[in-house]
């Protein structure tokens, strides 16, 4: 079956870039190789969209009134617009408001920094003296992380320090000196702040790993692993990654204990995520294919996935000297030039975000029509959290690959 009429997205000429997965298969039969020598099948590229409704919509089981967590707090999650838990919070807040050790499966966009900060928060409103470790893969998530806390808590007398890399690290230190019950960063700006003597891992009874297989496949296993044994034996903790490995299997079992195991994942890559390949035929350019899609109505609000710093910025220059609003972010960027492109973008100042990978995971930037995928990624993993930025909360998105 065709996916949705490209005619939306490329003018009058939808079959020169639509297929079908079948078409893949019967032509040459070979697959595409991935920037890390991957191959993948170009077929896992084309999904057709189901939007959640009727009978098949997720019903919770509970209400956020149902849960045992402070007034306050319920309060803070209304106003945030969150109406009834999503799958992930519906199954997750009861267990850690138990205690028990988590591993929470989910794919992005399912709210899962609320599913751990809301039972968290309340843990340190029954015991002002708790303190709780949360650590992410990239400074983006751990200052999103920051922000939702500090949402959630601003009628709450809790204090929270957010350290992590490409920010000063003696403001980070004088805020450590302060009295505050959370500590958001990274693992390798976590490992210098330790080995300084400025964090006392024998304090923190609680732990968050959040995008755990992103920490591995960034290579921060070893910091993680640091982190991890210089806490009291006694703790409880929680372990999120939106995919399975036997790598991460291997982590579980040695990081948690008894884990209760939650798994919110129908299918690699969400339904409500429509999937299609963009061939560029001989005589064109994607750049110019890109012009034809970036002025259409519908793509109004685009994230565009690039394989260098260099590339990625370039492109960028290319769309803006062509008359769109666009900005971009890589690793050559200081932190504060990426914080302002993506406020840019969240708050659609801009039109299009042009990004390397360093945006793929954890970002919650709301109603993002498109994804593109205007270079291969190194792997089908990296393809599942670059397309995971659209079709959040049950909403439809349309993911789009350029294949040379």
């Amino acid at each position: 079956m065709y996916t949705r009429s490209f005619n939306r997205v490329n003018g009058s000429k939808p079959r020169q870039f639509l297929f079908r997965s079948s078409q893949f298969r019967k032509s040459s039969g070979a697959s595409i190789r991935g920037r890390r020598g991957e191959n993948i099948d170009p077929s896992k590229f084309i999904n057709k969209a189901v939007k959640f409704e009727g009978p098949d919509h997720f019903i919770s089981e509970h209400k956020f009134q149902d849960f045992k967590v402070d007034q306050r707090l319920i309060q803070a999650v209304v106003m945030k617009g969150y109406k009834t838990p999503t799958p992930i919070q519906d199954q997750a807040i009861p267990h850690i408001l138990n205690g028990s050790d988590l591993v929470g499966i989910a794919s992005t966009g399912t709210g899962k920094t609320a599913a751990f900060l809301i039972p968290l928060i309340n843990k340190i409103i029954l015991n002002s003296r708790e303190q709780v470790l949360i650590v992410a893969p990239t400074r983006e998530l751990a200052i999103q992380i920051d922000q939702e806390f500090k949402f959630l808590t601003r009628a709450i007398k809790m204090f929270s320090v957010c350290c992590v890399g490409g920010m000063s690290i003696g403001k980070q230190i004088s805020d450590l000196r302060y009295n505050y019950n959370v500590i958001i960063g990274t693992p390798g700006r976590l490992k210098d702040l330790i080995d300084r003597r400025m964090i006392s891992l024998s304090r923190f009874n609680t732990i968050v790993l959040d995008e755990a297989d992103r920490m591995l496949d960034m290579g921060f296993i070893n910091d993680t692993r640091f982190i991890m044994n210089g806490l009291p034996r006694e703790r409880q903790v929680l372990f999120f990654s939106a995919t399975i490995s036997y790598e991460i299997e291997k982590l579980i079992k040695e990081f948690l204990r008894n884990p209760v195991r939650i798994s919110i994942r129908a299918r690699e890559t969400a339904e409500n995520v429509e999937q299609n390949v963009i061939r560029v035929e001989h005589g064109n350019t994607k750049i110019n294919i890109l012009n034809g899609l970036l002025i259409k109505q519908e793509f109004n609000k685009v994230l565009i996935f690039g394989r260098t710093k260099y590339g990625v910025e370039k492109l960028s220059k290319i769309l803006i000297n062509k008359g769109f609003k666009a900005d971009s972010i890589h690793g050559n960027k200081s932190h504060s030039q990426r914080q302002k492109a993506l406020v840019s973008f969240k708050q659609s100042r801009i039109q299009i975000l042009v990004a390397t990978d360093v945006a793929a995971r954890g970002l919650d930037i709301a109603d993002v029509s498109h994804v593109i995928n205007y270079d291969l990624p190194a792997t089908y993993t990296d393809y599942i959290h670059r397309i995971g930025r659209t079709g959040r909360w049950n909403k439809c998105g349309m993911a789009l690959t350029f294949i040379d």
